[in-house]
């Protein structure tokens, strides 16, 4: 008889956030917020602008109080500390650094003002410079260093303190395409490497993607969706996590044997579950979509364009108001004005609720 594999094993929540809302006159920020952010993880607040993730930061960092709601830190309340008695630290989107001081004094200031002894402070500033490669510029000062240089002067004053929960505010979004992903691999690296539980804020679903374990999406002071990369892009909740993330293709109908009727399109393949009759969406994603003779829709395509290595194929087909978007490795020989028809796999569609 074969052994029953163990269920891997969880880590420990380090954050609980139940029932979280917070309102700005009529605005609401955040709009009963449930949350558990894991020890050691990386973890995202994604979403639009105006969608409450800045004001969820800013809770955790004891800037802000909910009108509502529970935080807790290992299990203990973390609303009633003050914002400098918590083992927390933000990383602000400006750096903030100080411009009359080294790069060290910079990252000395916190332990300094903690009153450490000079020698502790000395050790602590060394190693968290070796560790984000900035040993040779200890004593240059911020005007003197590239953007990316800066960011990790900044990360390295937050992460110095060694604090239980690491805030990054858009901590990329000053620093250029190029630099912002070599900075996305060393953020990563770092996070594993120190040991901190880090939770950015961003609105930028590449960043996300790249960098998190877990990825919580809001809109409109909402928690839409939380899980991993992956599943969020694959298996999409809601509406909104479907059309936020990623390239999709999106059709409104009813569910129906073997995938979604829609009105003048039939029955599109797709997985569900779905009692019949019900209203859903079906989503698919531009790479899952073949073009060749034969498919379950035809159309004409309007547009062709390559880019990264892939190419980008429009198809408008009647019936439906917006072109369906195709994505093929490499070059296509398809030509705007050729008929063709479009195909996928049951198992590369999802059907969401309506």
């Amino acid at each position: 008889m074969s052994a029953v594999p163990e269920a891997p094993v969880l880590p420990e929540t380090l954050v609980g956030i139940e029932g979280v809302s917070r309102r700005f006159g009529d605005v609401t920020a955040l709009d009963d917020v449930t949350l558990d952010i894991r020890q050691g993880e990386f973890f995202a607040l994604l979403g639009p602008s105006g969608c409450g993730k800045t004001t969820l930061l800013r809770i955790l960092a004891g800037f802000e109080s909910p009108d509502s709601g529970t935080v807790t830190l290992d299990g203990a309340d973390l609303l009633s500390r003050p914002a400098h008695r918590r083992p927390v630290n933000l990383m602000f989107q400006s750096y903030a650094l100080f411009p009359h001081m080294t790069v060290a004094k910079n990252v000395a200031y916190g332990l300094e003002r903690e009153g450490l002894a000079r020698a502790e402070v000395a050790s602590r500033v060394r190693e968290v410079l070796a560790t984000v490669g900035l040993g040779e510029q200890a004593n240059r000062r911020p005007h003197q260093l590239s953007g990316g240089q800066r960011q990790r002067v900044a990360l390295a004053r937050a992460i110095v303190k060694r604090p239980r929960l690491l805030l990054l505010d858009e901590p990329l979004s000053a620093l250029d395409k190029k630099v912002r992903a070599e900075m996305q691999l060393e953020l990563k690296r770092l996070q594993h490497e120190v040991g901190i539980t880090f939770v950015v804020v961003t609105h930028d679903q590449e960043e996300a993607m790249s960098l998190a374990d877990r990825i919580a999406v809001l809109d409109g002071g909402r928690v839409q969706q939380v899980d991993a990369p992956v599943r969020l892009y694959e298996r999409p909740g809601t509406a909104f996590v479907a059309g936020f993330i990623g390239d999709n293709n999106l059709f409104e109908g009813t569910a129906a044997g073997g995938g979604l009727s829609v009105p003048g399109l039939g029955t599109l393949p797709a997985e569900g579950g779905f009692a019949a009759g019900a209203p859903a969406l079906l989503g698919v994603r531009p790479e899952s979509i073949r073009l060749g003779e034969t498919g379950t829709l035809r159309g004409v395509v309007a547009d062709v364009s390559f880019y990264g290595g892939v190419s980008h194929i429009a198809v408008r087909v009647p019936g439906h108001d917006r072109p369906i978007l195709v994505a093929a490795q490499g070059p296509t020989r398809v030509r705007a004005g050729a008929e063709v028809a479009l195909g996928w796999s049951a198992s590369d569609a999802v059907l969401i609720a309506r």
